[in-house]
C-alpha cells in the first residue's frame, strides 16, 4: 500500500516540494492523522460498489482513503494551485476525478450523471472548508442529488447546531432547515492538534443520512424555512412577536397569526426553540393561505 499522504512529515514534504503556502480565505487546514481519516470513511459504510463525492480535497488526504474504499470518487476543489500537487499526490488511484470547480456553481448532479454511471450507493465525505460549510450543506440538500446522506467535518459549534433538538440553545432554524431532509449525528469530536494548520476551534464529523420521505409534509417547503428563519430571528421573543416582526405584513396580520397558532395548537406565548419540526409544519401550512402571494 502507498505511504499515507496525512502523515505530518509526508504533507510538510509535499507542501515544500510545490511551495505551498495556506490561503485563510480558502478556510485550508489539511489534516494529518491517517487514524482519523480511516475513521471518517468508516462513518460512510462505503462498498467497492460505493461512489464518494469530495469537496476541497487539499493535497488528497481523504481522498486516497477514499479511494481505497470506494468505486469511484470525485472531488471538487477550488484552488488551481492544488491541481498538479493533487495529479502527483492521487497519481497511484485511477479511480479519482478531480474537478477544477467551485462546488457552489457546479452542476453536481450533472457530473454524478457523467462520471457515476451505475453506481447507486453514493455518498458526499468530505472536510469541508469552514466558512462556507452551511451553503454547501443546504445547495447539496436542495439540489435533490442521487445520495444517501454525508459524512463531512466541519467546525464543532456549526456541528452542535445542525444535529440540536427543540428545547436546546443550539436548536434554530439551521437545525430544522437540514433535519428536513435527513437525520442528523454526531460522529466523532476532532481537536484542532490533528491539523496543519492548527484552526483555532474544534471540529467535529457529523452523519447525515437522507429521510426516505420528510419527517413533515407541508404545502410549501420554501415557505416553511421562512417560518423557521422568522421563528427564530430574536431568541428571547415569544413566537408571536417574532412572526409578527418576521413575517411579511405581520404586524397589520396580528390576528391572523393568532388563529393560524391555534389552529396548529401552538400557544402564543411559547419560543421558537420549544417547536418541533411537526409544530412548524402544521404552524407554516396554517399561516401559508393569509401569508403567500404577499407582495
Amino acid at each position: 500500500m502507498n505511504k499515507d499522504i496525512a502523515t505530518p512529515i509526508r504533507t510538510k514534504e509535499i507542501l515544500n516540494k510545490y511551495g505551498f503556502s495556506f490561503k485563510k480565505s480558502l478556510g485550508q487546514n489539511f489534516l494529518v492523522d491517517p487514524n482519523i481519516l480511516r475513521n471518517i470513511v468508516g462513518h460512510a459504510n462505503l462498498t467497492k460498489d460505493s461512489g464518494a463525492i469530495e469537496v476541497g480535497p487539499g493535497i488528497g488526504a481523504l481522498t486516497e482513503h477514499l479511494a481505497r474504499a470506494a468505486k469511484k470518487v470525485v472531488s471538487f476543489e477550488i484552488d488551481q494551485r492544488l491541481l498538479p500537487v493533487l495529479e502527483d499526490t492521487l497519481s497511484p488511484y485511477d479511480n479519482v476525478k478531480i474537478i477544477h470547480s467551485d462546488i457552489l456553481k457546479a452542476d453536481v448532479e450533472k457530473v454524478i450523471k457523467e462520471e457515476m454511471l451505475g453506481i447507486e450507493d453514493i455518498m458526499v465525505v468530505a472536510n469541508l472548508p469552514y466558512y462556507v460549510t452551511t451553503p454547501i450543506l443546504l445547495k447539496l440538500l436542495n439540489d435533490r442529488l442521487p445520495i444517501r446522506g454525508f459524512v463531512v467535518m466541519m467546525q464543532k459549534e456549526v456541528a452542535d447546531r445542525i444535529t440540536a433538538k427543540p428545547g436546546t440553545k443550539e436548536y434554530g432554524s439551521l437545525s430544522i432547515a437540514i433535519q428536513y431532509y435527513v437525520t442528523a449525528e454526531v460522529a466523532m469530536v476532532v481537536p484542532k492538534s490533528v491539523f496543519m494548520p492548527q484552526p483555532n476551534v474544534d471540529s467535529a464529523v457529523i452523519r447525515l443520512i437522507k429521510h426516505k420521505e420528510p419527517p413533515v409534509k407541508v404545502i410549501d417547503e420554501d415557505f416553511l424555512f421562512e417560518v423557521t428563519r422568522a421563528s427564530f430571528a430574536q431568541r428571547r421573543k415569544t413566537i408571536l412577536n417574532n412572526l409578527q416582526s418576521g413575517l411579511k405584513a405581520g404586524k397589520e396580520k396580528k390576528q391572523l397569526i393568532l388563529d393560524a397558532l391555534e389552529k396548529a395548537n401552538v400557544e402564543p406565548t411559547r419560543r421558537g426553540e420549544t417547536l418541533s419540526i411537526q409544530e412548524f409544519g402544521k404552524l407554516a401550512d396554517a399561516l401559508y393561505p393569509n401569508f403567500c402571494n404577499v407582495q
